[in-house]
């Protein structure tokens, strides 16, 4: 447990960096008022749809009223549809080289024609209040039944590996191949999804591949809950657990031949308050808990150790950036650590809010950190790393993924009355803040 100097030197840092990365403004097509937090001051300008939703989350440890703002410019930007992409330009229009990589159509497009993992209604429900209550966010979860369930079974289905947020994680090298994130296929899959303006039912036809990816229907599942809408985990079991291994693996189409390397997403349905605890049990005690697989020095790394894919680097063969191969990121060790406080590993809890916390006093608040020496890596001054906040001060909802009532968002964490919470059963609102 952090000193309470210490506790406060974090609190101060992560309040620091998200009033640095505040931005806020009018959009000047649209006369559309926006706020948002930037992922970090130089790299990422924009307003990305999950870097946002963390950034809320964090919000409310110091102003409640900018996760509000935050999650509400997401919907200003949505389409009368309920479609949001993953990146909005607000002010600053898309130039340079990622006129050629991000996913527009057209070239000068507000946001991009591709989705994040889908956690909105999540967000709201940790951040704001009821989503329920809020039509836009109803309508955000209709455009995505509609045009992202390929099998009528709720399991959403990506067409890029960035819809994911995952970019290069080695589990889409054998789905996209020469064409996954930063390598010089991509472009190619870019252009060819831009035709198809990146409709999942006509890139299936075109042969693919897509993907629905683990870590972002346990999101997505979330999001459904918090809305009343039902759990997936029924589906995400039944299409994604494999006993043998006791893991979660991606489904794609065309159809794996053998499993993908094994990476973080395979332990994110501990996230899922309704996941059956054996399940739960066997994802920690026999990987999360490995010492040479995912319990390294400083936090969880975002590919198991001991996979041949694994690597400190976050550089590809010709120097370029690949994301997620190998260093710790909080908001992966966050989704973890929730399933540890729900199954009641308190004392391995308490150590991976440690040991993730020792990266960030060691290093700051960076994109991501070597594991094994708590090297910050990436951009500096990042947004959702402030998420370190939520394993320190620890919200009595945590057990339920945030999916109990209390009584405050946002304030007084000692007066949350927290209630037993059934997946599939609507949600008792709380008072609106």
């Amino acid at each position: 447990m952090l000193a309470e100097d210490d506790r406060s030197e974090l609190r101060a840092l992560c309040e620091a960096t998200l009033r640095e990365n505040w931005r806020q403004g009018t959009s000047k097509d649209r006369g559309i008022p926006y706020a948002y937090t930037c992922p970090s001051p130089g790299h990422y300008p924009w307003q990305w749809y999950w870097d946002s939703l963390f950034a809320a989350i964090s919000w409310r440890h110091f102003d409640p009223s900018c996760s509000r703002r935050e999650l509400s410019s997401l919907l200003a930007a949505a389409r009368p549809d309920g479609f949001i992409g993953h990146t909005i330009f607000w002010n600053t229009p898309l130039t340079g080289v990622r006129r050629f990589t991000y996913n527009v159509v057209p070239g000068d497009a507000s946001m991009t024609a591709s989705i994040q993992p889908p956690g909105l209604a999540w967000a709201w429900r940790i951040a704001v209040g009821d989503p329920a209550q809020e039509p836009r966010i109803l309508a955000h979860h209709d455009w995505l039944e509609s045009h992202r369930d390929l099998d009528g079974d709720g399991l959403i289905w990506l067409v890029q590996p960035d819809e994911s947020g995952l970019d290069a994680s080695p589990q889409f090298d054998p789905i996209w191949t020469w064409r996954a994130h930063a390598l010089p296929g991509f472009v190619a899959l870019v252009h060819r999804n831009r035709r198809l303006r990146y409709d999942l039912h006509r890139i299936v036809r075109a042969g693919g591949p897509v993907c629905a990816e683990v870590a972002t229907n346990v999101i997505y599942s979330l999001s459904r809950s918090a809305l009343g809408r039902g759990s997936l985990t029924e589906a995400i079991v039944e299409r994604m657990y494999d006993e043998r291994t006791g893991l979660f693996w991606p489904v794609a189409r065309p159809r794996l031949k053998e499993h993908p390397p094994l990476t973080w997403t395979a332990l994110a349905p501990l996230a899922l308050p309704d996941l059956p605890v054996e399940i739960g049990r066997r994802l920690v005690e026999e990987h999360l808990l490995h010492p040479e697989r995912f319990w390294l020095p400083f936090g969880m790394p975002s590919v198991a150790a001991d996979d041949p894919t694994f690597s400190r680097s976050d550089l590809g063969r010709w120097h370029q950036r690949r994301y997620w191969r190998g260093p710790m990121w909080i908001n992966a060790a966050w989704l973890v650590w929730l399933g540890l406080v729900r199954l009641g590993y308190a004392a391995e809890a308490a150590e991976l809010a440690g040991r993730t916390t020792a990266a960030v006093r060691e290093s700051g608040l960076r994109e991501y950190y070597d594991p094994y020496d708590a090297t910050g890596m990436g951009q500096q001054h990042f947004a959702w790393s402030t998420l370190v906040m939520e394993m320190v001060d620890q919200d009595p909802r945590a057990p339920s993924s945030y999916l109990a009532t209390t009584e405050l968002h946002g304030g007084d964490r000692s007066r949350a009355n927290v209630e037993a919470w059934t997946p599939n059963a609507p949600i008792q609102s709380p008072p609106s803040p």
